[in-house]
């Protein structure tokens, strides 16, 4: 430790075998330190890069545990194991803490293999055994770790803004949580109520029951309808099942269905601009099947096959990059010069704010992270539109999907999120970097949203029904002016 604190080094971490004290740790596998404890409780360091670490050495197919480490004096053995369990430490050892004391504040690394656990401790048959595996499994460490320290470093952080949830999602979200707590649990949903999963399993572990289509819906059950909306053919579907339905589509899709049915019933054909197999776009295919077609590139155009070229309209997707679409438009416009498209924009004003916001922050940037689910759309788009400004883009989970490699020299680093992303995995990925060294964070912003949605009308009755019994006198009660 005092060679350490001559030294100073830039970036400091351990490596070492230790006693695993959570449940569901086993030998062989690796503990990365959220914070080093010392034996009396106090935190001695906070290992903030921790998730990034964790991430890369998983991708290298080891088991991994992210949690705090205390460090005592000498071996932890029966009450004194259950005692440290209990603080919520996940490991102990003894070593980290006075290296981590030795360092300072420069960004630190601990990382220890699991050799012994309650169930099979110091003295236990295997020991050896164990401590072999431990050994074999310290020699996989090195290229983690090693790219950990090569992402050490000053850097700085751009937040893209708007970004994350936007009023369509906060909506959709609030919709099965009122339905919870209306009817209780389970609550169906037909597909994932948004485009991510972190917000699908925070739903599911209240009693949300996600499902693929209506049959998996048991007979006069509540079901509510995804953001994304569904073909007229499905509200079919469970009105002859008996279905109580909940409609969480936002009002800005819900609005594309009304341009496809109005356009539709006076004799158009209509091309929607949009991907295939995306469930707002099958929604809207849905309101009028054989009359509307589906455009997904300026390629497709040529082929196009329409009754009468003088009328025919377009609409779109709402979660398209506007750039991809307009090139689509253009095609369509020079094939059929008469061609009108809906009266506003289908872009939604949440996805044309948050690809705005990513290019402003593109402008900076060496490296630009967006956070979503692979299956959101408008997340995808974000990536797609840093890249064709020339910067590299990567789509993340979470902070454990971010790659350190990426990280090596680079020294600003953009972040937005899709609109289906919860905020908080934003601040985790802040959080996380800021532990790779000395980190200032700015936002770069084209404007704050304020839109909000009023709850579906089946919700909104439901509540109005509440306040009126909660307002009306109980059994025995007299009214008083």
């Amino acid at each position: 430790v005092r060679l350490v604190r001559e030294a100073r080094p830039a970036a400091a971490a351990i490596v070492g075998l230790s006693g695993g004290l959570a449940p569901g740790i086993r030998p062989g596998d690796v503990v990365v330190a959220s914070e080093i404890r010392s034996a009396d409780g106090t935190v001695v360091s906070r290992c903030a890069s921790a998730p990034l670490l964790a991430g890369d050495l998983r991708r290298v197919g080891l088991t991994v545990h992210v949690g705090p480490i205390v460090t005592v004096p000498k071996l932890a053995t029966g009450d004194e194991r259950t005692r440290l369990a209990a603080t919520g430490a996940v490991a102990v050892d003894m070593e980290s803490a006075a290296v981590a004391a030795g360092v300072g504040d420069v960004p630190f690394a601990a990382v220890r293999v699991i050799v012994d656990t309650a169930d099979e401790g110091i003295g236990h048959v295997g020991l050896v055994r164990r401590g072999i595996l431990g050994l074999r499994t310290m020699c996989r460490l090195g290229p983690p770790i090693g790219a950990w320290a090569a992402a050490v470093g000053r850097r700085t952080v751009l937040l893209a803004e708007p970004r994350a949830f936007c009023a369509g999602v906060e909506r959709a979200i609030e919709v099965v949580e009122r339905a919870l707590e209306l009817h209780g649990a389970p609550v169906y949903v037909r597909k994932q109520i948004v485009h991510n999963s972190h917000v699908v399993a925070e739903l599911a572990a209240r009693g949300a029951v996600f499902v693929e289509e209506l049959d998996e819906v048991p007979a006069d059950a509540t079901v509510v309808f995804s953001a994304h909306g569904v073909a007229p053919a499905v509200w079919d579907q469970a009105g002859d099942r008996g279905l109580s339905v909940i409609d969480a589509t936002c009002p800005l899709v819900e609005k594309v269905h009304t341009e496809a049915r109005r356009f539709t019933s006076r004799g158009d054909t209509v091309f929607l601009i949009g991907h295939a197999g995306h469930e707002e776009v099958d929604g809207t295919l849905g309101e009028a099947p054989g009359r509307i077609q589906l455009v997904q590139s300026p390629a497709e155009v040529a082929a196009l096959d329409v009754p009468d070229p003088q009328r025919v309209t377009y609409l779109m997707q709402t979660t398209l990059a506007m750039d991809e679409a307009d090139e689509v438009v253009e095609a369509l416009t020079e094939r059929f010069p008469t061609i009108v498209g809906p009266g506003s924009a289908d872009i939604c004003y949440a996805t044309s704010n948050r690809q705005n916001a990513v290019r402003r922050v593109a402008q900076e940037a060496q490296l630009v992270l967006v956070v979503g689910s692979a299956n959101s759309a408008n997340s995808v788009r974000l990536v797609e539109v840093s890249r064709r400004d020339g910067v590299a883009s990567h789509l993340v989970e979470n902070v454990g999907d971010v790659r350190l490699s990426w990280l090596d020299g680079v020294g600003t680093v953009g972040i937005s999120a899709g609109a289906s992303a919860p905020p908080a995995l934003v601040e985790e990925l802040t959080a996380a970097l800021s532990g790779l060294g000395p980190t200032e964070v700015a936002v770069r912003s084209v404007g704050r949203e304020t839109v909000a949605f009023h709850l579906p009308k089946e919700l909104r009755r439901a509540a109005a029904a509440d306040a009126a019994a909660a307002t009306e006198p109980g059994p025995g009660a007299t009214a008083s002016s």
